[in-house]
């Protein structure tokens, strides 16, 4: 099974890793694209008010604007650490036993704006850049990332895939055809057994069960597969419409 998640605004400063080698993360193919951004990027930093227009930033985020200038020298953190917020605070990836995190980094992508979408484990420094922004001197993201993602995950041939992303993410990789995958929907149930989705709790909610799938480490390769170990787990999870699992918080 391969997971993907999506990335979040809010990021861990720092690190002790090795600066950024876009070929030596996972879909080692999407290199060029990622230098593509990467260089875009580091080229915006250098006029500061305009880097503050494109990547909408108040007067207190222009620190970002640096932080964006050193995408080549700075240190690096496992990506799964890099991301803070909401779901990757359920996660807590950073509690989890070494056999826990060794199953993220082999299932688990976190599609980043700037990368594409990035091994749990590989090692990538702090950026601000979110999907909706338009790059001068590179195409629109979506256009940019989208056939790519999709040829890289492909060429991968994962059995399932379960697609924790945003739509917005989702959209600069669309999952193959071909390759069995569940889009997912975090919703709750009221008295009178109205289904409803849920925003306030559905980062939470997918942080929470990629955490569960790390512990419990279950082999499935398939949507029935994964309801079968989230019923043992405690865990609801039906199919909802076409294409997609409900999950209920």
């Amino acid at each position: 099974m391969l997971i993907l998640l999506p990335p979040s605004e809010t990021k861990r400063a720092g690190g002790r890793g090795v600066p950024l080698d876009t070929q030596r993360l996972s879909l080692p193919q999407l290199a060029p694209h990622r230098d593509a951004v990467v260089n875009a990027l580091i080229a915006l930093s250098d006029d500061e008010d305009e880097a503050a227009r494109v990547l909408k930033l108040g007067p207190t985020q222009r620190a970002e604007i640096a932080v964006n200038a050193a995408l080549r020298e700075a240190p690096t953190m496992a990506a799964i650490d890099r991301y803070t917020g909401v779901l990757y605070d359920a996660l807590d990836a950073a509690s989890l036993p070494s056999p826990a995190r060794r199953w993220l980094g082999a299932h688990v992508l976190i599609h980043s704006a700037p990368l594409g979408p990035v091994g749990a484990l590989d090692p990538i420094p702090a950026y601000r850049l979110g999907a909706g922004t338009s790059l001068p001197g590179v195409p629109p993201l979506r256009r940019l990332w989208a056939d790519a993602v999709t040829a890289a995950i492909a060429a991968a041939a994962p059995r399932f895939v379960l697609d924790l992303r945003s739509e917005a993410y989702a959209a600069l990789g669309p999952l193959p055809d071909g390759i069995p995958s569940r889009f997912v929907r975090v919703v709750s149930e009221s008295e009178d057994g109205a289904v409803r989705a849920l925003n306030h709790f559905n980062k939470h909610a997918k942080g929470a069960l990629v955490r569960r799938l790390a512990e419990d480490r279950p082999r499935v390769a398939s949507a029935a597969g994964l309801r079968t170990w989230a019923d043992a787990a405690g865990l609801r999870v039906r199919e909802g419409a076409a294409g997609e699992l409900e999950l209920f918080a």
